[in-house]
């Protein structure tokens, strides 16, 4: 069974960065496809970037000047950088994992195991 575990959120002043981390365990030679999602209270988790183990790497609009995402598939470890961090980004934000080569990268039916989350704020 595949489970991932998040790690590096925390609270920032607007400007400021963190790096994400998700560790995948397991069973991570079939995972192909990882992601990140955020969500707030009352609001729709939301697709925030995407990386395939082939190479491929989205992002979302929103995010896409500032936010980084890596793989090191030797530590089975994803991760996402994320710099000039505003409100909007404040969030609990997951990882996500699940195998193939499709696309729908930014749908969470795409992914079949998440992380448990942890939270980023970003207030003055």
């Amino acid at each position: 069974q595949v489970q991932l575990v998040e790690s590096g959120g925390g609270s920032v002043q607007p400007g400021g960065s963190l790096r994400l981390s998700c560790a995948v365990s397991g069973n991570p030679e079939k995972i192909t496809l990882r992601a990140w999602f955020r969500q707030v209270p009352g609001k729709e988790r939301e697709w925030v970037a995407a990386i395939y183990r082939e190479g491929r790497i989205y992002y979302d609009d929103a995010v896409a000047r500032r936010f980084v995402i890596s793989e090191d598939n030797s530590k089975n470890t994803v991760t996402l950088q994320m710099n000039n961090l505003q409100p909007e980004d404040t969030g609990m934000y997951y990882c996500a994992a699940g195998p193939g080569y499709g696309g729908s990268w930014y749908k969470d039916s795409r992914y079949e195991y998440w992380g448990q989350g942890t939270q980023v704020t970003v207030s003055s």
